[in-house]
């Protein structure tokens, strides 16, 4: 007979003692069981202990999560959360520095747990390490030089402790003064500064700049670039992590309004782009990136990739501003500007502006401003008032005529000559362009929470989106050209350059250069081969034999997707729990059991490497319990989280499994296709149909090989729409063989 539900068989351990092996009832209270298990030990005063998760872990069993605790956990009697905050709290402020420092690492490690965490908080332990950073520590700078590695510990504890205190969201980041935030940056802008002191001091600085706008204002007062690009320049990758996260909560976090101009971050994410550009050139923040960062030996890892590409996303929405700005056609300094265009394209600067009458210029700039390609001969300006792209497909285009000047007349001339409906229209030819990189790009959206899709090449030069443009403005003429296209063809070349773009930067290039030289062979003539190997491999044939094979081999496929899924979730996946600190983020592990009846599940304290065994996921979750699979917005931790623009990413990669009466398992995947392959195993599992985007790509690309293999025999045989007459009856069947 089995044991009843309630029931949990554990190992409970006590410093000095054999193990126990008892069974806890559920449906008893928790300080009861404490009592049971503190009489066995002859243990008094029962409410001063408690239970721990004896892993490395050493959470604290409460209320709230002792139904987590599954048969064959191994528990630990240890001191309440209480006690043990009051002992660390006495033993922190001790005049001896092995104490202390023992207490402090005792700290950083039990701060993890929310349970302890909330009672320390509760007894003023917060403000008791701001203090000891902001005074305390420095009855220990004499020592400093005598005893630099222990003071360097005893910092680096502390700081630990203050960000995992900080990490559970239980105190304000508003509440810090002034003083602390000085002596955190501080320690950031020392030179010589130990490793995990520096890592803490930039971690704490971002979750200051990102939880509160009012200590946006005061950390950037004290962190300028100079003081930042040291720390880019070494050659720890962990350290330009943190920096480079420092930067982008700075640019993220910067608000909207411009602000003096100085040297110091806050001023410069603030200030007009055309300033913001020349003083990160003048302090080569980029440069460094690219030679320390980008192009060290060392492999970037996928912290850094993320973080290099929230800086990519961010300096391209500096763009924002000038893209949704419309041009006024009445602003004479903006129509000057194209008359340089024209000026430019024609070489009529000597020309006296009084020459002829006004009816003779005016003719000739229409003249022109159609040669430039413009929709608007009259009044070219109107072109531009258009959002997106707004001016900034004008600044693209001056950069482009200024910057490859022989490439700009050659453009302009070269279509001049040729027939009106043959002609690439370069002004409108740019505007599109221009909307459409910034589409590419996603200019003036925010970074994706979980993407390190950063392209190197665009830290390759200062000027990199305009740039980009004048490559692809070329490549525009070029495969207009090919296509030999006419204004009526406008769209479907736009369409062709779209796809050349895209298929180099899948490619990511590490120069602008080589971007340059993927486009050349992605010409026209290589695209069209392209799509007809995709179309061929893709092909659908419609003819009713056909579509009654593909019927009939449809489920087999489907089966066999299905045994695919259920296969991977065997092996298991590392999923990433969500929080405030990214970099510090915590992982846990689920796969499903070969036989597909149980989901094992269990924390992790960093990503592994290949698959986690089921005896070390300690969790379980019977198949046969779960209700339902619930994905997006309505799964309970997404709801939680609430509906920022920044979490849209995350949404799309939530998903829950829910079971037993209203209890949830919670996953956000790595990416979409780990949320496809899951929340197909798990409705595969629950005999419901699969109908993520993969599972229709999978179908399609089997089917349609299915299909040719089967069809091989046939090739140039034509299939009738109909199948062939049945032949009329035979007058007799002497034919057929007696096998009497």
């Amino acid at each position: 007979m089995p044991p009843p539900a309630d029931i949990v068989k554990v190992a409970i351990e006590w410093p000095g003692a054999f193990p126990k092996l008892m069974e806890i009832d559920q449906k008893k209270p928790l300080s009861a069981i404490i009592k049971e298990v503190c009489e066995g030990w002859s243990l008094g005063n029962h409410e001063n202990f408690a239970l721990q998760i004896a892993d490395a872990t050493n959470f604290y069993i409460t209320e709230k999560n002792r139904n987590d605790i599954k048969n064959g956990s191994i528990l630990r009697l240890t001191t309440s959360p209480y006690q043990t905050a009051v002992q660390l709290h006495e033993r922190i402020q001790s005049s001896s520095m092995d104490a202390k420092l023992e207490s402090l690492k005792d700290l950083a490690n039990a701060s993890r747990d929310i349970t302890f965490a909330q009672e320390f908080i509760n007894l003023d332990g917060i403000s008791l390490l701001t203090q000891m950073v902001e005074s305390g520590t420095e009855r220990y700078q004499k020592l400093q030089k005598i005893m630099k590695p222990c003071f360097g510990d005893l910092l680096s504890f502390t700081l630990t402790a203050f960000v995992e205190l900080m990490d559970h969201g239980i105190v304000s980041w508003d509440t810090f003064s002034v003083a602390f935030i000085k002596k955190i940056a501080g320690y950031v802008n020392k030179s010589a500064m130990d490793t995990a002191v520096l890592q803490r001091s930039l971690a704490i600085l971002e979750s200051m700049v990102l939880n509160s706008q009012d200590l946006y204002h005061k950390v950037a007062q004290e962190i300028t670039i100079g003081q930042l690009i040291p720390h880019l320049q070494g050659t720890d990758q962990d350290i330009q992590t943190y920096t480079i996260a420092v930067i982008n909560a700075l640019f993220l976090k910067a608000p909207e309004e411009k602000r003096q101009f100085d040297e110091h971050i806050v001023d410069i994410l603030n200030c007009p782009l055309t300033e913001m550009a020349h003083i990160l050139a003048q302090k080569q923040l980029r440069s460094i990136i690219l030679s320390n960062v980008i192009r060290s030996p060392t492999p970037i890892n996928d912290e850094m990739a993320h973080q290099l590409y929230v800086l990519q996303v961010l300096t391209f929405n500096l763009l924002e501003d000038r893209m949704m700005t419309k041009m006024d056609p009445q602003d004479q300094a903006q129509r000057d500007i194209i008359f340089e265009l024209r000026r430019i394209a024609f070489d009529v600067e000597c020309e006296p502006n009084n020459s002829g009458s006004i009816e003779k210029r005016k003719s000739m700039y229409t003249r022109d401003y159609k040669k430039l390609g413009f929709i608007n001969h009259v009044n070219p300006a109107v072109d531009f008032t258009q959002i997106p792209p707004g001016m900034l497909a004008l600044d693209n285009m001056l950069y482009f005529a200024k910057h490859h000047q022989d490439s700009y007349i050659r453009i302009v001339l070269e279509n001049s000559s040729r027939e009106d409906k043959h002609e690439c229209p370069f002004g409108r030819s740019s505007i599109e362009l221009t909307k459409m990189l910034c589409e590419i790009m996603k200019v003036g959206e925010l970074p994706s929470e979980n993407c390190h899709d950063f392209h190197p090449m665009f830290f390759t030069h200062d000027r990199s989106f305009e740039e980009f443009f004048c490559i692809c403005i070329q490549l525009l003429n070029k495969t207009w050209k090919e296509m030999r296209a006419t204004s009526e063809d406008f769209n479907k070349v736009m369409q062709v350059v779209r796809e050349q773009i895209m298929r180099a930067l899948t490619l990511k290039p590490n120069s602008l250069d080589q971007f340059k030289s993927r486009l050349q062979n992605l010409s026209y003539t290589e695209i069209l081969k392209i799509r007809q190997s995709e179309r061929m491999n893709q092909e659908d044939f419609q003819s009713r034999p056909i579509l009654e094979l593909r019927e009939k081999i449809q489920p087999e496929i489907m089966e066999l997707i299905k045994q695919q899924r259920l296969n991977r979730l065997c092996e298991g996946t590392c999923f990433r729990k969500i929080s405030s600190r990214r970099r510090q983020d915590k992982f846990w592990y689920c796969r499903l059991s070969p036989n597909h009846k149980v989901l094992h599940y269990g924390d992790l304290e960093e990503s592994p490497q290949g698959e986690v065994p089921h005896d070390s996921l300690q969790d379980k979750l019977p198949v046969a319990d779960i209700k339902a699979v619930i994905t997006g917005k309505d799964c309970p931790h997404m709801k939680e989280k609430g509906a920022l623009k920044q979490n849209k990413e995350v949404l799309e990669l939530a998903f829950s499994v829910l079971y037993e009466s209203d209890e949830y398992l919670n996953f956000i995947a790595p990416d979409k296709h780990e949320y496809c392959v899951w929340t197909d195993g798990l409705n595969a599992l629950l005999g419901k149909e699969m109908t993520s985007d993969y599972t229709k790509s999978d179908m399609d690309t089997l089917l349609s090989m299915e299909m040719k293999l089967r069809l091989l025999d046939l090739e140039n045989i034509q299939i009738p729409e109909a199948p062939p007459p049945i032949p009329k009856e035979p007058s007799n069947y002497d034919f057929v063989y007696d096998c009497n």
